[in-house]
């Protein structure tokens, strides 16, 4: 070995004209080989001992290229150290190769967060703060700072220099990145006050979003509507416009019913002996009622109303007692919730009769389920509206016409 080293001096002594040339071309061989090993070492060998582990941080590290970026260092180094050898001004080569250097950190960088913010997305919090938008910003911060730092190093100037300059650009900087700076505020905003997080149903009528968000970057939130379609709103946008979030209906555990049964005013009237007869025979009515009729006539009686007529005195009347019916199925249903708002109103008379609102919560949720809740209370309560010598109020149609 010692003899082939000491035939290269003698040969580049006798040569001395093409001594640069060859050791320029050493060290880019020099750098070709490094490369071709790191990869060989990082990427396939390092990279099959992570694809039998078990652990998914060294897979997200691999699958998002850190180590074939890693690789790239290697013949940076090589060259950096060997800029001596390669023809031209030092300096700049020097300079280049200092810059090239400062671009393989930043991708090295910019792969580490982009794994950072894959892995955080196994963690439960990662719902409760957007960790992509974040990840964005911090990579926008960096790949900014990487910027001045690589024209610091090409230009040979101090980096405090061209952040001045670039304070003369600020207008122009501003109206280029006007968007990217309002999603930044907007991300900040959205995460300090828990606006909006992945898995969330909100409405944003503006842009026809309806359904859950699944992805919250610094740009955009994307929405995944019921009908599988997908809406992009701008991060700032979101801010800016109103929106509805349902999460709060998700933890309170319930789901609101708000609806009303139109009641034929035409077939409202006070309750005779007969009726209220027929009523208690009602199993869910039968305590309240007699309790309200025990209470009605010993009020008449105190009063010394005359009870021939049933317009004198308190009366109780179908359409009431309906609601006090509608109440009681409500109170014995398995799947109502019985700790949040229960109302069984009567609202304003309108042309279409008068509306009995019924405004209580289901104790489950899930969108399927409540509508067949909701439902089955329906078909229960139209089908004993006419038990109570009540009508449910409909438009006329032909048939009526020909009766």
């Amino acid at each position: 070995m010692s003899e082939m080293w000491q035939q290269l001096q003698a040969w580049m002594n006798t040569h001395g004209a093409a001594a640069p040339f060859v050791r320029a071309v050493a060290v880019l061989i020099l750098a070709w080989v490094s490369n071709v090993v790191t990869r060989q070492v990082l990427v396939h060998w390092i990279g099959g001992l992570i694809r039998t582990t078990r652990t998914r941080v060294d897979d997200v590290l691999l699958q998002r290229d850190v180590l074939r970026r890693m690789a790239l260092l290697a013949p940076v180094i090589v060259l950096y150290y060997g800029a001596d050898a390669l023809p031209g001004d030092q300096a700049l080569v020097r300079q280049a190769v200092s810059a090239t250097l400062m671009l393989v950190l930043l991708l090295i960088t910019g792969a580490m967060i982009n794994a950072f913010q894959e892995l955080s997305n196994d963690f439960a919090s990662a719902s409760e703060v957007p960790i992509k938008s974040y990840a964005q910003i911090v990579k926008l911060v960096v790949y900014i700072l990487g910027g001045l730092m690589t024209v610091a190093v090409l230009t040979g100037r101090s980096p405090w220099v061209l952040l001045s300059g670039v304070g003369a650009l600020m207008a122009v900087i501003i109206l280029v990145f006007r968007e990217t700076i309002l999603n930044i505020v907007a991300s900040v905003t959205i995460t300090a006050n828990r606006l909006v997080r992945v898995g969330d149903w909100i409405e944003a009528p503006a842009f026809g979003a309806d359904g859950d968000v699944i992805d919250i970057a610094l740009h955009t939130v994307k929405v995944q509507n019921w009908d599988k379609t997908i809406t992009t709103i701008p991060t700032y946008k979101l801010v800016e416009t109103s929106f509805k979030n349902w999460r709060g209906m998700s933890e309170s555990g319930g789901r609101r019913i708000k609806r009303a049964i139109y009641i034929d005013m035409s077939t409202i009237r006070l309750c005779d002996q007969k009726m209220l007869e027929r009523f208690e025979r009602f199993e869910l009515l039968s305590d309240d009622l007699r309790a309200r009729r025990a209470e009605v006539e010993r009020y008449n009686e105190e009063k010394g109303v005359n009870t021939e007529e049933l317009i004198n005195g308190r009366r109780l009347t179908n359409v009431g007692t309906f609601r006090v019916y509608v109440a009681a199925y409500l109170r014995k249903h398995p799947k109502i919730h019985q700790d949040l708002t229960f109302l069984i109103r009567q609202l304003a008379p309108t042309p279409k009769g008068l509306p009995i609102e019924i405004y209580v919560f289901t104790n489950d949720i899930e969108w399927a389920n409540y509508e067949g809740i909701q439902a089955d209370i329906f078909d229960h309560l139209l089908a004993v509206v006419p038990m109570f010598e009540l009508r449910v109020f409909q438009e006329p149609t032909g048939a009526d016409w020909r009766r």
